[in-house]
């Protein structure tokens, strides 16, 4: 799988590509996790197109209803999704959602996993609490997904049987590294997830 420019279809502006390439195949990834962890700017960071956001400013209507511990200085929040695309080669396409992490918006999930090949989970390690319920909602979902632990510059760093421990993982979901503000490190976080799609279609094969 290869991510260089020069096996990517030329890009139009947003709304000009509705179609893919020629014998290309469109795959659908999610990108989730809690309000904070970086998801608006993992799919902007990667995406090869202007990504599509839903940022809006936050406003006193959200005191009493948001609960957001260790973000309060984040003062904007994504309403319905993000929307990013990348071309893994000419035959595969990737197309990025990201969902809202305030939890009054959730009820868009539904729609938003819809046909998703898989997910990942970004993670603060400040707040790895917020990410409970995000990854018991992929479980009861059965949606295949990889954790990127998105390096903030003041988040602690654990060893990663801590974090498998503290997420209570299974020893075959990936844990990788992830700074969302960089594409090379978001792209190495899709291709985990990628390499972990093939190994589970894999191992359904041998059964």
């Amino acid at each position: 799988m290869d991510f260089a420019s020069s096996d990517a279809p030329d890009v139009g502006p947003v709304g000009t590509d509705m179609l893919l390439p020629h014998g290309a195949r469109g795959v659908k990834v999610v990108i989730v996790g809690g309000f904070g962890v970086g998801k608006t700017t993992m799919v902007g960071s990667v995406s090869e197109i202007p990504p599509l956001t839903t940022e809006e400013t936050m406003t006193q209507a959200g005191v009493g209803i948001d609960h957001n511990p260790g973000a309060e200085g984040k003062n904007t929040t994504t309403v319905a999704m993000d929307f990013g695309r990348i071309s893994i080669n000419r035959e595969l396409i990737l197309y990025l959602f990201g969902t809202p992490g305030q939890e009054r918006f959730w009820f868009l999930w539904n729609g938003i996993f819809e046909g998703a090949l898989g997910a990942v989970v970004l993670v603060d390690t400040r707040r790895i609490e917020v990410c409970f319920e995000v990854i018991t909602r992929l479980e009861d979902r059965r949606v295949p997904f990889v954790v990127a632990v998105n390096t903030f510059p003041e988040a602690p760093q654990y060893p990663v049987p801590d974090l498998r421990t503290a997420l209570a993982l299974s020893e075959s979901v990936p844990i990788v590294a992830c700074d969302a503000r960089d594409r090379a490190s978001c792209r190495d976080a899709l291709l985990s997830l990628m390499v972990y799609l093939c190994t589970l279609a894999a191992a359904q094969e041998t059964v």
